[in-house]
């Protein structure tokens, strides 16, 4: 089967999104109902997490079903609840006697300050859940996307529309990684292929501010200080990676671990104290890694994170009076309704 360059090329994996353009809000289930092993690893310094630390390596569930990512904040992360009674429905979790469990980890981006106030509920993680399909991925200003934004230590006045990519790689024999990412980053978007800005504060009009000049300013009294800059923890990029690969869990959270560098090549600054960057991974265990191909799988991992980083920049749309960077490089009328 040829693939779509999304998560759901990896068998088993469906995703689906709940989105709530006028309030710029959403959530995005990414579900493994016959069940994965799960991993995590949490570099930014204000992140807002559910059933993380049953992800741990020396923890007893090996077993994961879902992943939401969700915007809201800490609001938010009712909506993973809506996603546990959805597979609860589907009779997909781990069976202690006559109960079925879902084990759904969860994490958060702040979009509060984007639309109106509103954030996902339980319902909204059950539609999302009940949407979630394979086959080709919406992406852009959808889902944990719908109100995420990017480039906004100049002040949320020079910030860029940003949103929601997903991309694959496949190696080996019949191995298959894909990412997803909900890109919120208080830093700036670069292509890693090109080391071209894709997002980056906004300057004079259809250009980007030097990024450079200005944070080597900060402090010293030289910088344009007219804007706010921006508030902490306001910010969070969030991942999901998937494999068909057979993986322990400690191999899980290694690969999470390793897809950061995929953040750091894309994003700059990353893992600052104003984001709560995450990355999730699911391993469905349907291929047999052999020798050298764990590295390949790293490898590869990585790259489908940057993509995904980079395509969910690009396939943003002006929303909120925030304009996306193809928007505002083309001064496009859409991006001030």
């Amino acid at each position: 089967m040829p693939l779509r360059d999304g998560i759901t090329d990896v068998p088993g994996i469906r995703v689906g999104h709940w989105t709530d353009r006028r309030a710029a809000t959403g959530c995005t289930a990414v579900l493994c109902s016959a069940g994965a092993v799960g991993g995590a690893d949490i570099r930014g310094a204000a992140p807002g997490t559910r059933e993380t630390d049953l992800l741990r390596s020396e923890n007893l569930v090996e077993e994961v079903h879902a992943v939401l990512l969700t915007g809201g904040s800490a609001f938010g992360l009712d909506a993973a609840s809506g996603v546990v009674r959805y597979l609860r429905e589907q009779e997909s979790g781990l069976r202690f006697g006559e109960f079925i469990i879902p084990i759904v980890p969860a994490a958060v981006l702040f979009d509060l300050n984007v639309g109106r106030e509103s954030w996902p509920n339980a319902d909204a993680g059950y539609l999302a859940a009940n949407r979630a399909r394979g086959g080709r991925v919406v992406e852009g200003s959808v889902g944990a996307g719908t109100g995420a934004t990017v480039a906004k230590f100049a002040g949320p006045d020079r910030r860029l529309k940003a949103g929601l990519g997903t991309a694959s790689e496949a190696f080996g024999k019949g191995l298959v990684v894909g990412a997803i990412v909900a890109v919120n980053a208080v830093g700036l978007v670069r292509d890693p292929t090109t080391g071209e800005t894709v997002a980056g504060p906004r300057g004079s009009e259809g250009e980007f501010l030097d990024a450079e000049a200005f944070l080597r300013g900060l402090g010293s009294g030289s910088s344009d200080g007219d804007e706010d800059p921006p508030a902490v923890g306001s910010n969070t990029t969030l991942a999901v990676v998937a494999t068909n690969a057979m993986l322990t869990k400690t191999q899980a959270n290694r690969l999470a671990t390793v897809c950061h560098d995929g953040f750091a090549r894309a994003i700059w600054p990353v893992h600052t104290r104003g984001d709560g960057d995450a990355v999730f991974t699911l391993a469905t265990g349907e291929r047999e890694l052999e020798g050298p191909a764990y590295l390949a799988l790293e490898a590869f991992a990585t790259r489908a994170v940057e993509r995904a980083i980079v395509r969910g920049v690009q396939c943003a749309r002006g929303l909120a009076r925030v304009p996306s960077a193809s928007e505002w490089l083309g001064a496009a009328p859409s991006a001030t309704h």
